[in-house]
């Protein structure tokens, strides 16, 4: 999968995560996110680096410090309009599966530079097919999301 950006859903002006087959269909999954999430993300993918660790930069930190690593994020399952997410990492040789929001396991394997993944069942549920061009609007509003984000709106 094809992290594609986050959209704003109008209304009621709700982050939606867009990953996006990169071979067969190119069908594209929607997940509806929460804006620290959405944040997270954006931050990732801007490199935007925080004055204090942010939770999921604390996480990869954490990690690195055990000597474990991301493998892959796997979308798993859609069940009563919810997502769940498995985050597949390796520590000291063993392989392990830590159940996730998917919105959680992305920004991490953001950190990671780790691939990203759903199964077919997921897809079928979920996926809307699509070109492979992302329409012009969604990739303008996630621009003016990441715009207008700050590491301050964060800090506690």
């Amino acid at each position: 999968m094809e992290l594609v950006g986050i959209e704003m859903e109008q209304p009621p002006n709700i982050p939606c995560l867009l990953l996006r087959e990169s071979a067969g269909d190119a069908r594209i999954l929607p997940i509806f996110i929460g804006s620290p999430e959405a944040a997270a993300i954006a931050f990732a993918l801007e490199e935007v680096a925080t004055p204090r660790p942010m939770t999921h930069d604390l996480m990869k930190d954490l990690l690195d410090q055990l000597g474990a690593r991301i493998e892959r994020v796997v979308v798993t399952e859609l069940r009563d309009s919810t997502f769940f997410a498995e985050i597949i990492l390796v520590h000291a040789g063993e392989v392990k599966s830590v159940s996730a929001r998917p919105s959680d396991a992305v920004a991490i394997a953001l950190r990671f530079g780790a691939p990203l993944f759903a199964e077919e069942s997921v897809l079928n549920a979920a996926g809307r097919r699509a070109g492979r061009a992302v329409p012009e609007k969604v990739v303008e509003e996630f621009k003016d999301f990441i715009e207008q984000v700050r590491p301050e709106d964060f800090d506690s």
